[in-house]
């Protein structure tokens, strides 16, 4: 992978990684155009992702600090701690499948378009279903509620299933909450706070790897750096923009979007 792939892969993750589009499979499509599938896509995507965590990190910050302030300056059990306590309920599927099915998982990584578009497909139909039945609620005159405990397993088990490549985790997660009653401008930033921790630990696992010369040998530092750089910067300047997108526009104009990429997808992948 040279440097100027790996900026255009970095651009794309950083674009794509705040729309229920699935940046790992723009990831997977993006490197399956360019030629540069190999084994060490999975270290670039975990690279990539962790710069758009970083993103999100700094475009959140006010929210994530009120969190912080929240649950360790007061021993008071306050509305912080409920929402920490939540996010944390969303981790318990995703750590099981991290512990104990991390190989499986990384087998599904560059291994052809096929499955990136039918996860697609199967993006498309959770945000025209989620759209669906928030327009019917709303003909009725209700209106969703705040996250719950139960809402938030359910939500970290729509994550837990998003790790496939193609099936987009902010789609998956915001159309489940959506499924399950909560109000989409809150199962938007729950959304992104809730993959901080998970895709945080799963990149200090894999620069330990780094550390022992198993990665950076292969795909060498430079287009490590330069895909870094160029998500983090393009995650930082869409990630306010974007927020603002997924929570005030309709989910059926992304469902259609992704039933067209993942079209392309399938095809690509039987010519």
């Amino acid at each position: 992978m040279s440097w100027w792939e790996a900026l255009i892969l970095g651009i794309v993750q950083g674009l794509t990684e705040f729309l229920p589009v699935s940046s790992s499979g723009h990831l997977e499509i993006g490197q399956a155009i360019l030629g540069t599938a190999g084994e060490e896509n999975l270290t670039f995507a975990v690279v990539v992702h962790t710069a758009t965590v970083l993103a999100t990190i700094v475009v959140l910050w006010k929210e994530i600090l009120q969190l912080l302030r929240g649950t360790f300056c007061t021993l008071e059990w306050n509305a912080e701690k409920n929402y920490v306590a939540m996010i944390v309920v969303s981790m318990i599927p995703v750590f099981v499948v991290g512990m104990f099915f991390k190989d499986e998982v990384e087998a599904f990584f560059g291994n052809g378009l096929l499955l990136v578009g039918i996860c697609l497909l199967i993006t498309a139909v959770l945000l025209y279903l989620s759209e669906w039945l928030t327009k019917r609620m709303a003909a009725k005159g209700k209106q969703g509620h705040e996250v719950t405990y139960r809402d938030a397993f359910v939500i970290g088990l729509a994550q837990a299933c998003a790790v496939l490549p193609g099936l987009s985790r902010s789609g998956t997660t915001i159309a489940t909450g959506l499924l399950c009653g909560v109000k989409k401008e809150s199962v938007a930033q729950f959304s992104f706070l809730m993959v901080l921790v998970p895709i945080l630990g799963e990149a200090f696992l894999d620069l330990l790897d780094v550390l022992q010369g198993e990665i950076v040998s292969n795909l060498g530092i430079v287009p490590l750096l330069v895909g870094f750089v160029a998500a983090f910067v393009t995650g930082c300047l869409a990630c306010k923009f974007m927020l603002q997108i997924v929570r005030k526009q309709k989910l059926v104009y992304f469902a259609i979007y992704c039933l067209l990429v993942g079209s392309f997808a399938i095809v690509w992948s039987l010519i």
